[in-house]
């Protein structure tokens, strides 16, 4: 026996409509509410947050004067004072004069040498006078002489287990909760976002990709040299007491160019130390984005700029202004800094 499947249907659909049609109106025009999801809830609406949207909504409109393909979408942000704080001191900093002080007892000659002298001292407006010179010998004698998997314990065990002095939070909760909302909204739309800094590379890549989502490859930052060890067979590398890369100011497009291999369309940072990197993304063939975050809050973080020795921004924001990249207001643009904040509003 044969049977009209397509009869069947179309009959058991009238059935449906008729049982229905006691509980539809059909003379009401049905109502659909359209829920529009905020990308970035915790910035306040203005000129800023409305540049960046409109900027993605352009480069992402597939047919649009402005689309750039996904590969292409290529997203650079510095870390220090720009995805988290920078003050009193750079975190790893913080970190760094920790270790110093633990090793301070094999090394006497640290009593009169600068600039362990002045950490041992507690001098850290003597320790900010030795400059970026002083500062990399620091980094480079505490974060020297071990296996990659001892320093990743020692950086994990210190973040567990220090607190930043003003907040009394851990050093990897002093994250910009409107920066990962940033992170996330540009990673929705096709972006590929790396990490730029001139922080430590191998100090960084213990923890961004559990706080900010980007993989451990996607960053790129300073570094010491290292060598191969074969250990009677269980391969090491060992850390040396020697600079091999600094990835701030003309070495970051230097290390964009040579670690990312494409130039980005969107940039992002807060001091003199981007600057190179913000000329570089505006030099792009496609349309481009350079974003500066400006420390105007001394309330809820800090509010610095021209004459701080951490995370100057006297030229670059001259730039910005003449220029017209967009720079974050922070006291104006962002509705919480951090996110443990959040509970408290």
């Amino acid at each position: 026996m044969k049977i009209n499947v397509l009869g069947y249907v179309l009959s058991f659909a009238f059935l449906l409509l008729v049982g229905c049609k006691e509980s539809v109106n059909l003379d009401t025009p049905s109502q659909i509410e359209v829920v529009t999801v905020d990308p970035l809830p915790s910035w306040n609406e203005g000129d800023t947050k409305s540049a960046i949207i409109s900027y993605v909504e352009m480069v992402t409109l597939e047919g649009g004067e402005g689309f750039v393909p996904i590969e292409d979408r290529i997203a650079t942000f510095d870390n220090d004072g720009n995805l988290w704080s920078e003050q009193p001191l750079y975190f790893q900093l913080i970190y760094a004069i920790e270790q110093i002080k633990k090793m301070a007892p094999d090394h006497p000659e640290w009593q009169t040498d600068q600039p362990f002298k002045a950490i041992l001292d507690n001098d850290m407006e003597e320790l900010l006078q030795q400059g970026e010179k002083g500062i990399l010998e620091i980094v480079m004698a505490s974060h020297a002489g071990m296996s990659d998997e001892e320093f990743q314990e020692q950086v994990i065990s210190w973040l567990q287990t220090a607190k930043h002095p003003r907040f009394n939070q851990p050093y990897n909760a002093m994250v910009y909760q409107p920066m990962l909302e940033l992170l996330d909204f540009l990673r929705d739309n096709g972006f590929k976002t790396f990490i730029v800094s001139g922080g430590g590379v191998d100090f960084m890549r213990v923890w961004v990709s559990e706080v900010y989502g980007i993989p451990t490859y996607q960053v790129v930052g300073s570094s010491i040299k290292k060598e191969f060890n074969y250990n009677e067979g269980k391969p090491t590398i060992r850390r040396s007491p020697a600079l091999e890369f600094i990835d701030d100011k003309e070495g970051k497009p230097v290390g964009i160019s040579k670690f990312i291999g494409k130039r980005p369309i969107f940039a992002s940072g807060n001091s003199d130390g981007d600057l190179q990197m913000m000329q570089y993304t505006a030099s792009n063939k496609y349309p481009s984005f350079m974003l500066y975050t400006h420390h105007t809050d001394a309330d809820r973080e800090w509010a610095y700029d021209r004459d701080s020795h951490i995370g100057k921004l006297d030229k670059g924001l001259d730039e910005a202004l003449e220029r017209g990249w967009t720079i974050i207001d922070m006291a104006k643009d962002w509705k919480t800094v951090y996110p443990f904040q959040l509970e408290n509003e």
